[in-house]
C-alpha cells in the first residue's frame, strides 16, 4: 500500500472531494509504530493562536486542533492534542490574555490520543471538569487500552483520565451564556462526538459544527469486526446526522480537515470571522467521508464473496 493513502486515512484529513485515490484489491494494512510515530511527530509543531471571531480561539497545535470557547462564567476547552502539546495549548491561552484555571469545561471530539492524550494533565493544571460520551468516557478512563484500533498499542496509549459528566446525543453544554449542543456520530471512535454552537460575531450570527472526523483509520474492519460489531451501523447513522447539520462555519480535530492554512491566511489578511464561512467545504467534507467510506465497504464485500 502506498504511503500517500495510508498517510489519508491515518491522519484523518480529507483533502478534496474531488481528490481521487487509486483502488487497491485488498484490505487496508495496519500501519507501523515507526510510521505512527512519525506522523504524529509531524503534527506537535506550536502555531500562533488565533481569534477566529466572538469568544472562539484557536489554540492548538499545527496538526492537532484545540478550540478555547470564553466566557464571563468561565472557558470550554474542545481537545487537549497530545500530553505533550499541552503546553502549547498553555502558551497560547495565556498570550491570548486568558488564565488557565478560568477553564472550567473539557470537552472532546473523539477520544484518540492525539485528541485526548492531553486531558489528564490538563484536568491537572486547570481544576476543569471532563466531559464525554459514554462509549468516549470508556475509553478515556482507560488510557486508549479498549481502543479497537489494531495500530501497535503503544502508540494509542496516554495517561487515563476521571470522566466527570457523561454527555448524551442531543444534550447541551452552557456556560455563561454559550451554549454548546453534541451530537454523537460514532465510527471513528465509539463515542466521536461533532458539537455544535451558535457564534454570534460583528452583528452576526455563524451556525458553527466541530466535526469529530469520520475516517476509517487503516487497518480498521467493516465487516466482521469481533472488536467494533456495529461499525457499520454507526457509520450509516453518523453519515445521516452530518448531512442534516445546519453548518456556516465547520472546523475539525486536524487542519487539513478543513483547509486551515488557506483559512487562517484569510484571517491574518484581515477577513475576520468571514474567512472561515463555508458550507459547501461541509457538504464536500461529508460526501468525500462518506464516499470513502462505501468504496471501503464495497472492497471488503467484494473480497468476501465465495
Amino acid at each position: 500500500m502506498r504511503a500517500p493513502r495510508l498517510a489519508l486515512f491515518l491522519a484523518g484529513l480529507w483533502l478534496s472531494a474531488v481528490a481521487q485515490v487509486d483502488p487497491v484489491p485488498t484490505l487496508s494494512v495496519t500501519p507501523t509504530r515507526g510510521w505512527v510515530t512519525q506522523l504524529f511527530d509531524s503534527w506537535r509543531a506550536p502555531v500562533p493562536p488565533r481569534h477566529l471571531g466572538g469568544n472562539l480561539y484557536y489554540v492548538g497545535a499545527s496538526g492537532v486542533s484545540a478550540w478555547l470557547i470564553t466566557s464571563p462564567a468561565g472557558h470550554l476547552l474542545l481537545d487537549t492534542g497530545f500530553a505533550d502539546t499541552v503546553p502549547i495549548i498553555q502558551r497560547s491561552v495565556e498570550q491570548l490574555g486568558f488564565r488557565m484555571t478560568d477553564i472550567r469545561l473539557i470537552l472532546s471530539s473523539h477520544a484518540h490520543i492525539d485528541h485526548t492524550g492531553g486531558h489528564a494533565l490538563m484536568k491537572r493544571l486547570t481544576g476543569a471538569q471532563v466531559l464525554a460520551s459514554a462509549a468516549d468516557a470508556r475509553t478515556l478512563e482507560s488510557g486508549g487500552a479498549d481502543d479497537f484500533l489494531t495500530w501497535p498499542k503503544d502508540t494509542l496509549l496516554y495517561e487515563p483520565v476521571k470522566v466527570d459528566r457523561i454527555i448524551a446525543d442531543g444534550e447541551k453544554v452552557s456556560l455563561g451564556g454559550t451554549t454548546l449542543t453534541a451530537h454523537l456520530t460514532p465510527g471513528h471512535t465509539r463515542g466521536a462526538t461533532t458539537w455544535t454552537m451558535d457564534l454570534a460575531d460583528s452583528g452576526k450570527t455563524y451556525r458553527v459544527v466541530f466535526f469529530s472526523s469520520a475516517t476509517v483509520n487503516d487497518g480498521t474492519r467493516l465487516l466482521a469486526n469481533a472488536a467494533y460489531p456495529e461499525i457499520v451501523r454507526d457509520l450509516e447513522k453518523t453519515f445521516e446526522i452530518l448531512k442534516a447539520l445546519r453548518c456556516d462555519i465547520f472546523l475539525a480535530p486536524h487542519g487539513g480537515q478543513f483547509a486551515m492554512a488557506g483559512k487562517f491566511a484569510r484571517l491574518d489578511r484581515g477577513d475576520g470571522s468571514a474567512a472561515f464561512v463555508d458550507p459547501e467545504g461541509w457538504h464536500q467534507l461529508v460526501a468525500g467521508a462518506e464516499k470513502n467510506f462505501r468504496e471501503i465497504l464495497a472492497r471488503e464485500t467484494t473480497l468476501q464473496k465465495p
